[in-house]
């Protein structure tokens, strides 16, 4: 099929790179203008545009779609079958939407109509979910809500994070994408209305980064680190500075006597210790902190103005005591 590909971060160019390899036509590809990046500003090419230029594939950048009748000329031009749009960042006008044959497709790494928006993958880990997909969909106007063609439903690891869920499901997106594509061209794909009953997984903000001890169980917190990485890192304040959680696992209290005998008598005396308080510091295992239910244990921490690392390497470079009390 003769294709037009609109995609921008690695998670796009594994589609690119799947319908590529499948033998279908890739008229042009378009993605984001290249951004200055890192201390030098230099500009930066967004991981489609890398992929495309070595398969020597147009590259087109515009700065915006709508009302931009030289883009949309073009495209008219090339007369493709379809447009394919991953991971994209911006929402295409009708005008264009309705150039190809077949239509415009997208593909979406949630179960739709869950999570429309930009950050599916990061909210079913923040949600604590067990389990997400892909779906490739026709575009309409409204941000991911077209009708459904194709999904593929995952378990979600207990342990696993938002970058590795990202990297799972770009895979999947990709076969999917070429599947939908064959189904497409045999006339066989369905279409399925999505309805009224949606979720939202709106832009992450910084904000939501700090750790809320008071008010947050464990698992809530390891599942706020789990779905902030490798984004942001979840944060909070230790003696004045700042410290980013990368990776934490969760223990009963029950659990956590039973380790450590020491504290057999004690365990009544639990409830009254502060949320984000250090019960126990071992140099072996890592950092325990009591948090409203259950233990917080810190496997992988990220000092003020330092590099990420286990919590046995930072505890041999930081002081910190039992009852030091996260803020």
């Amino acid at each position: 099929m003769k294709i037009i590909f609109m995609g921008t971060p690695d998670f796009a160019r594994d589609s690119l790179k799947a319908i590529y390899e499948k033998g279908h036509e890739i008229l042009s590809v378009i993605t984001v203008p290249d951004r200055p990046k890192g201390r030098g500003m230099k500009l930066v090419y967004s991981e489609v545009k890398e992929y495309a230029l070595s398969k020597k594939l147009e590259v087109l950048q515009p700065d915006k779609l709508r009302d931009n009748s030289e883009i949309i000329e073009k495209i008219k031009a090339m007369n493709p079958d379809v447009i394919c749009v991953v991971a994209y960042g911006r929402i295409l006008p009708k005008e264009i939407l309705e150039i190809p044959k077949y239509g415009s497709i997208n593909v979406h790494p949630s179960l739709l109509p869950k999570y429309r928006g930009s950050a599916p993958i990061q909210w079913a880990i923040l949600n604590g979910d067990k389990k997400t997909g892909v779906t490739t969909m026709y575009l309409d106007e409204e941000m991911d809500a077209g009708d459904i063609i194709l999904k593929e439903e995952v378990e979600i690891g207990e342990n696993e994070t938002s970058g590795e869920l990202w990297d799972r499901l770009s895979k999947i997106g990709a076969e999917l994408l070429v599947k939908t594509l064959e189904q497409i061209q045999n006339g066989t794909a369905p279409r399925e209305k999505q309805g009224n009953k949606f979720s939202i997984a709106p832009m992450l903000n910084k904000e939501m980064a700090k750790i809320d001890w008071r008010n947050k169980t464990a698992k809530e917190i390891k599942n706020l680190v789990r779905g902030l990485n490798p984004i942001m890192g979840a944060c909070s304040q230790l003696n004045g500075k700042k410290i980013k959680f990368w990776k934490v696992d969760t223990i009963k209290n029950q659990e956590f006597i039973e380790k450590y005998p020491e504290f057999k008598g004690y365990e009544y005396r639990f409830s009254d210790i502060e949320p984000g308080t250090i019960l126990y510091i071992d140099k072996k295992e890592g950092i325990y902190i009591m948090t409203k239910e259950d233990v917080l244990l810190v496997l992988e921490i990220q000092g003020e103005n330092a590099k990420r690392m286990t919590s046995p390497e930072f505890l041999r470079g930081n002081k910190i005591e039992v009852v030091d009390k996260f803020e």
